[in-house]
């Protein structure tokens, strides 16, 4: 199994950055392929971004390409999300998750899961 652990969400203004990382342990992380979603209040949990085992293909929803790069470095067990040019509309929890064997884009692909951490974007 694998532990996963979100930070680097907070306040900003449109227009800003922010950096989430997805610190990962128990089991090699470079063992599963990993994925960034997202969800607003009221609304289903979104696909944002999703990278292979080694980090070599990478896949974003159309929402934040050209905008958002997700990136991971199995040594040090962890992933991460570049976010610029942030919107109002990318207000959200951004969760990761991991799953050893599939790379999709839907939630019910992944069998781990951190607790979130809060992005909010103001106008």
């Amino acid at each position: 199994q694998v532990q996963l652990v979100e930070s680097g969400g907070g306040l900003v203004q449109a227009g800003g950055s922010l950096r989430l990382s997805c610190a990962a342990s128990g089991r090699p992380f470079g063992n599963y392929a990993a994925a960034w979603f997202r969800q607003a209040p009221g609304k289903e949990r979104e696909f944002v971004a999703r990278i292979n085992w080694g980090g070599g293909s990478a896949y974003y929803a159309d929402s934040v390409k050209g905008r958002f790069t997700i990136s991971r470095d199995n040594a040090k067990s962890a992933m991460y999300l570049q976010m610029n040019s942030l919107k109002p509309e990318d207000t959200a929890v951004y969760y990761c998750a991991a799953d050893p064997d599939r790379f999709r884009s839907v939630a019910a692909g992944y069998s781990y899961w951190g607790q979130g951490t809060q992005v909010t974007v103001s106008a």
